[in-house]
């Protein structure tokens, strides 16, 4: 009986209906179930992402069947999604043969909702659900509201700011704009008009994002939250390893400046003596185009609807990620992001496309897996969180690198040199293998040494001919490289 399963959906064999808990994907029904008390499930899978609802199966597991349903009953329920909701979700059924409780030849009743992407499913009562874990949640007011952003019913920047002025805004950012449309000669009034962000008089969320003196007396969330973190991993307590926390809180144009500048100023280079040149060569930590784009993505098309929630770029020793509120917006998915374009946030992308920051979604996303590649990176990855956000991971390729700088590092002192040292030295020298010019400071941050033990090991390699120093020893200038690349 565990072999049968649904020619639809291939993880709902009969054993996994009738023991498994009831989830975001997955319901089930007595065989008794009225076509009415379908509705909210059927409404809260269209509207989440889809999902399947198992008909003749009671709540402890029993198989009960639907064979004792007369033909009329049996078409009411397999109809139920055009005649319980509005408008009708697209939807597939079908009759599942297996052995009731009684032991005798039955069936089950499969109703595949799809996902109603572009619109919102209502029951006749004009209801709203939304699939949550194993409950349809009946949605209003404000959760009603999110849902229809999610839909793209409504756009979050297109709604008035009823609290903004154009005195509110910064001038010179307007100018700037003005001078890059060629419309020095128009006022503010009409190229925001013209731009859909002044409606009837009143300034849209798509001007205050952009153009905002004080974004934070509008939107408290315009931000970006920078993460540093020692290692591959976040750690709490007193193990905590964050090396570097930083946030910004601007409108969007200046937003997309200082994040650049901040990141770019964080990341590193790498560079190593190459064994067939002769010659250092310096590569970058992520290609500049992929990292970029995927910032600027991310404050372009996340969700402004989720007022509550900011953009994190988290940096660890061999990823970057970057992640922003809200989920792809339709038809985009992890999937056919390469290929696919949307814009949650048409007018505020036009804007940064105009200035210069946005390419078509597609082609700039095309770019970051051909700029990966190019520096043998592997592809970057997207992933949409249950929370509701969508995070884009860099992977650099350290571990290899590392690698290849030990055994840079080895050829350069010399295997008798090298058995030498002890790990800390090793260490040390590995370092200096690709940062050609280090202070103490650098070594002993970089080792969690004290600078007086550090002190001791460079005396110790200058001793042996590894290593030069440059500076007198009371200079804070002071620094070492490795003495075969003063050769």
């Amino acid at each position: 009986m565990s072999e049968l399963k649904s020619r639809y959906v291939s993880f709902l064999t009969v054993e996994y209906m009738t023991k498994e808990r009831e989830n975001i994907v997955f319901d089930r029904k007595s065989a008794m179930s009225k076509p009415a008390s379908l509705a909210d499930d059927i409404s809260a899978f269209a509207n989440a992402e889809g999902g399947s609802i198992v008909i003749g199966i009671s709540n402890n597991g029993e198989i009960e069947g639907v064979n004792s349903l007369d033909n009329e009953r049996l078409n009411d329920l397999i109809e139920s999604p055009k005649s319980t909701c509005r408008p009708m979700p697209l939807y597939d059924y079908e009759l599942l043969p297996v052995i009731n409780k009684s032991g005798q030849e039955d069936r089950l009743l499969l109703l595949h909702i799809k996902s109603a992407n572009r619109h919102i499913v209502r029951t006749a009562k004009d209801d709203t659900y939304l699939r949550m874990g194993d409950r349809s949640v009946l949605m209003k007011g404000e959760n009603l509201r999110q849902l229809e952003y999610q839909k793209q019913l409504l756009r979050y920047e297109d709604e008035i700011c009823p609290r903004a002025s154009i005195d509110d805004l910064d001038e010179k950012l307007i100018h700037d704009y003005k001078i890059c449309i060629d419309a020095e000669d128009i006022t503010t009034e009409q190229v925001l008009t013209a731009r859909g962000m002044m409606k009837e008089g009143m300034l849209t969320y798509a001007a205050v994002l952009l153009f905002a003196k004080n974004i934070r007396q509008f939107y408290p969330n315009c931000r970006v939250r920078f993460i540093r973190y020692e290692g591959c991993s976040a750690l709490q307590g007193t193990s905590l390893n964050i090396i570097k926390d930083q946030m910004f809180e601007r409108p969007i144009l200046h937003l997309i400046d200082e994040v650049k500048k901040f990141v770019g100023n964080s990341l590193r280079d790498f560079t190593t003596l190459s064994p067939t040149t002769g010659q250092f060569e310096t590569t970058p930590e992520y290609p500049e185009f992929a990292w970029l784009e995927g910032i600027v993505n991310a404050i372009t098309h996340r969700e402004y609807a989720y007022s509550g929630d900011y953009i994190r770029i988290i940096m660890y020793d061999d990823r970057l990620v970057i992640e922003s509120p809200g989920k792809l917006p339709y038809p985009v998915t992890t999937k056919n992001i390469r290929y696919t374009r949307s814009s949650r946030n048409p007018t505020i992308a036009r804007v940064l496309t105009e200035l210069g920051w946005v390419r078509e979604l597609n082609e700039g996303v095309k770019r970051i897996f051909a700029d990966m590649a190019e520096l043998y990176l592997n592809p970057p990855t997207y992933k949409e969180a249950e929370a509701g956000s969508l995070k884009l991971t860099l992977r650099n390729n350290i571990h290899v690198r590392h690698a290849r700088f030990k055994d840079n590092a080895l050829r350069t002192v010399g295997i008798e040199s090298w058995e030498k040292l002890d790990d800390l030295e090793k260490s040390i020298v590995i370092y200096m293998s690709h940062i050609t010019k280090v202070k103490t400071a650098d070594l002993s941050a970089h080792t969690n040494y004290s600078t007086k033990t550090i002190q001791n090991r460079l005396n110790h390699l200058i001793e042996l001919g590894i290593v030069n120093s440059f500076g007198r020893p009371t200079d804070p200038q002071r620094y070492y490289t490795l003495t075969a690349y003063q050769q």
